[in-house]
């Protein structure tokens, strides 16, 4: 599938369009366990919502959407949260590194890491910033990727189904 797989950016005046496939991928993600502010059962309607907030959120330039498409069909998606504070006009956050279950373990989510690299260098950013499960699959593909482990915190969040979770924070310098 990776060679036939496009990552790009989607622009403000095409992102209500993907609100839907997004949800599926979102959804499709919660239900597979990923603690990405999500609780189960998670409702469609929960999923557009989010995907319509973060379409204004591109069409206001306060984000960047990245997609990874395969025939046509959405497979993986990462943002970079670009509205940032006065005092930190060179950072932005790394959220919702999302990839379908059927399309993981083909670089997807590699592809998506180095095209918000990308996109940060080109929004002017230098300092990258994400936070992820403690333990989890998504650790190995960070470090892999370069970044840098800052630290845990404990029962940070809540896994889907209700369970508490630790959360590790990464940064990195680009």
């Amino acid at each position: 599938m990776n060679a036939a797989v496009t990552v790009r950016r989607i622009g403000p005046d095409e992102v209500s369009d993907y609100i839907d496939p997004l949800s599926d991928v979102l959804i499709d993600c919660v239900e597979g366990g990923a603690s990405v502010s999500f609780m189960l059962p998670i409702a469609r309607e929960t999923a557009q919502r989010f995907w319509r907030q973060v379409a204004e959120g591109v069409v206001r330039e306060e984000r960047v959407l990245l997609v990874a498409e395969h025939e046509g069909r959405v497979v993986g998606t990462v943002q970079l949260i670009t509205a940032q504070p006065e005092n930190q006009p060179h950072r932005a956050d790394v959220a919702k590194m999302l990839v379908h279950r059927n399309a993981r373990r083909q670089g997807i989510a590699e592809r998506l890491l180095a095209a918000a690299d990308e996109a940060a260098r080109a929004t002017g950013k230098s300092v990258l910033v994400l936070d992820t499960v403690t333990g989890g699959d998504a650790e190995r593909l960070y470090k892999r990727a370069g970044w840098e482990r800052v630290g845990d915190v404990p029962n940070y969040a809540l896994m889907p189904d209700g369970g508490f979770c630790g959360t590790t924070f990464y940064h990195k310098q680009i």
